[in-house]
């Protein structure tokens, strides 16, 4: 699964700390704390004919990563709102869009990765692009990486952070594998996420994903949960092994950049009959159900 240029973003206008620039002439400073030490946060959102889904659950995220990571400013939710309105009025975009959000602590008055040397921040980056759900529909082939996922005494997951080196070399051995996406286990091997995606499965009926303990708060995830809840689907969050996985009648991962999208093979084993399930399929269109009432007005056709 390698993600296909669209001519339409050739002449993208980005937002950097409310400046609205060609992307060629985009620019940050090296002295940054995203290129000094990856000191970031970041939110994939995405456009529904002019609506963000969940803008509001996204935004507090960032606030809550950056929190956490001790920025000592963080742009209040309406800022950001103004900044994300401002960048899809210069493209005049408004559905089928990808955002993606990026907070850096600020500038440094010089190369180091102590915080207490930035004088100037922080550094917000609204970036949109024309861009469809990225998986096929027809289903995804994983492989199970040797890249653990940190626990939260190591680099706690509820921190949306831009570290994502672990996603990165992951994603190698899934390329190098012929495989779409690499599935990752937890320190004590139990199945945490892909490099990219939350990850639920399905036994007889029961739709079950890993508890949070080292794959981050997901809003795709968190609505699936929700609407399994609302519609009667039997769900459970637990620890689940790669056994559990093998054995599934049906898999799927979650998440703002492709949605929900079936997984039918993992580590070369066929998942249920190898082809989307029923389950995949309902809870796929409850969701789109879901985003097409749901949102945060931010665009105008």
């Amino acid at each position: 699964m390698l993600q296909t240029y669209d001519p339409r973003n050739r002449d993208l206008i980005v937002n950097i700390n409310g400046l609205l620039v060609h992307r060629d002439q985009a620019r940050i400073s090296p002295f940054d704390s995203a290129v000094q030490g990856g000191d970031a946060v970041w939110e994939g959102l995405r456009l529904y004919r002019g609506r963000i889904f969940r803008l509001d659950a996204h935004l507090a995220r960032l606030a809550h990563s950056a929190k956490a990571l001790a920025f000592t400013q963080i742009p209040p939710p309406g800022t950001i709102t103004h900044e994300i309105r401002r960048t899809l009025e210069a493209n005049r975009m408004y559905d089928g869009v990808h955002l993606r959000l990026t907070l850096t602590r600020g500038e440094k008055f010089t190369s180091g990765m102590d915080p207490r040397l930035n004088t100037l921040g922080p550094t917000l980056i609204v970036l949109a692009e024309h861009k469809a759900p990225v998986y096929a529909q027809s289903g995804l082939s994983l492989v199970t990486s040797s890249v653990r996922r940190f626990p939260p005494d190591c680099l706690d997951p509820k921190i949306h952070h831009n570290n994502l080196l672990q996603s990165i070399l992951a994603k190698i051995e899934a390329n190098v594998a012929g495989a779409d996406d690499a599935l990752m286990l937890d320190q004590r091997g139990f199945i945490a996420e892909t490099n990219a995606t939350h990850v639920f499965l399905v036994e007889r009926g029961r739709v079950r994903t890993p508890r949070l303990v080292a794959c981050p708060e997901g809003i795709t995830r968190a609505s699936v949960i929700e609407l399994c809840r609302e519609h009667g689907i039997a769900h459970e969050e637990t620890d689940l092994t790669l056994t559990e996985a093998y054995r599934a009648d049906e898999m799927f991962c979650t998440g703002t950049m492709g949605e929900l999208a079936a997984v039918t093979k993992l580590d070369g084993r066929s998942i249920g009959d190898g082809q989307p399930g029923p389950a995949t399929a309902r809870l796929s269109a409850l969701f789109r159900e879901l985003t097409a009432r749901e949102g945060t007005v931010v665009a105008a056709e």
